[in-house]
């Protein structure tokens, strides 16, 4: 099968790459400077020449901050770069799947959200990546809308390679303890995609890995995980502090936990817990201990 790829340079679109292409699928895997997405008529020429059969769509503006005063630059990428990416799968009835976001959701309500909840973005970034999933849905007769959230990953900067770098620097570190989410290891995400594009069971998914904590307690974990895993000497005291004590540009959702009902109904195989695919980072940094700096 052939897949291309946008976000080559990205964790997940890393990750996925090399996945896919051991599962023995040809991969094109791309970057902004061999396919802007942002570009129509270059975006066409791209996925009519290699006319794959799945476009996973990962490529993002991500700056959840910047996107707050950058609107036209995050609805650039974000929506009218995936229309281009869905127009260009269906002139060559191509399937996709689209990459999207935990913050789709307002994060008000106290369960967790399950796909066929009414989304409700607050920020900027969650609003353009709602319309990127409006995008696909209208110009796309086959797709997979996939919600995940936290990402982090061996390729690139992410949440717990900053914790990690400031266990070890800071003699004291407040971490924000009113929200809650999934950390998703991007391995565990990728098998996902994997298995799901075997199938024809198209629609909306929420995967993260299961179970949920907030940012302090994921930071806790990282400190274990990161002590027996890598021997590392994590010394700074770790304190919980709010969302208001901690403010940012752009609103985060208090609870964006995320029920996998899609999951469960199509009777596919779940994403692992949270622990274990922290667990699982460090054993691969540990083999890969080059990836921990970039």
């Amino acid at each position: 099968m052939k897949v291309l790829i946008t976000g080559a340079q990205g964790q997940l679109g890393q990750d996925m790459a090399r996945i896919f292409s051991r599962a023995g699928h040809e991969v094109f895997s791309y970057g902004r400077e061999e396919l802007n997405i942002t570009d129509l008529d270059h975006s066409l020429h791209v996925v009519s020449t290699c006319r794959p059969d799945w476009v996973i769509h990962c490529a993002a503006y991500t700056a959840v901050d910047a996107a707050q005063t950058d609107v036209e630059g995050a609805y650039l990428v974000n929506a009218i770069g995936t229309r281009n990416m869905a127009l260009a799968a269906e002139k060559i009835d191509a399937k996709i799947v689209f990459v999207s976001t935990d913050y789709v959701y307002s994060g008000t309500t106290e369960r967790p959200y399950i796909e066929y909840d009414s989304p409700d973005p607050q920020s900027v970034y969650g609003k353009s990546k709602l319309a990127g999933e409006q995008m696909v849905q209208s110009f796309c007769s086959r797709w997979f809308i996939v919600r995940t959230s936290w990402l982090f990953g061996l390729n690139g900067n992410n949440f717990v390679k900053t914790m990690l770098r400031l266990g070890q620097e800071k003699p004291k570190l407040q971490v924000v303890n009113d929200q809650k989410g999934s950390p998703t290891y991007t391995v565990d995400l990728a098998r996902f995609l994997l298995s799901i594009i075997s199938t024809e069971k198209y629609g909306i998914y929420h995967a993260s890995n299961s179970g949920s904590c907030t940012w302090y307690e994921f930071t806790g974990a990282i400190f274990e995980e990161a002590r027996e895993q890598l021997g590392l000497d994590i010394t700074a005291e770790l304190q919980p502090c709010t969302t208001a004590e901690f403010p940012r540009p752009a609103p985060r959702p208090a609870n964006s936990v995320m029920d996998h009902l899609a999951i469960r109904l199509n009777q596919l195989e779940d994403l692992p817990h949270w622990r274990d695919g922290l667990k699982q980072f460090m054993l691969d940094i540990k083999q890969h201990p080059e990836l921990y700096l970039k």
